[in-house]
């Protein structure tokens, strides 16, 4: 299956409609802050089984209670669907363990 790399028209439009991602060059990331670790540690557990399961791997970088999520398709050298519907999964994440925490 080939994956096509998104056009700038695209990733700009995409990007427009998510709150929070910076596109550096061909990758977008952005920072999730949680109430404390243990809620981080949740968030990456649940983004990383789902990243397995699609084989779609992000960069994570963690530091307490912010997790940073970093995207991009490293076949193409660039943006894919992937990359945002992965991006789209992980605010669902972020929600949702945020919703529970209270």
């Amino acid at each position: 299956m080939r994956i096509n790399k998104l056009s700038e028209p695209e990733i700009e439009d995409r990007l427009s409609r998510m709150p929070g991602w910076d596109r550096v060059g061909e990758e977008i990331s952005k920072t999730f802050v949680f109430k404390n670790f243990i809620q981080s540690m949740e968030f990456v557990n649940v983004l990383a089984e789902t990243a397995e399961q699609v084989q779609h791997h992000p960069d994570i970088i963690i530091r307490y209670s912010r997790v940073t999520i970093v995207l991009s398709t490293h076949d193409v050298k660039g943006l894919t669907d992937s990359d945002f519907s992965l991006a789209s999964v992980a605010e669902e994440f972020a929600d949702s363990t945020l919703a529970t925490a209270g």
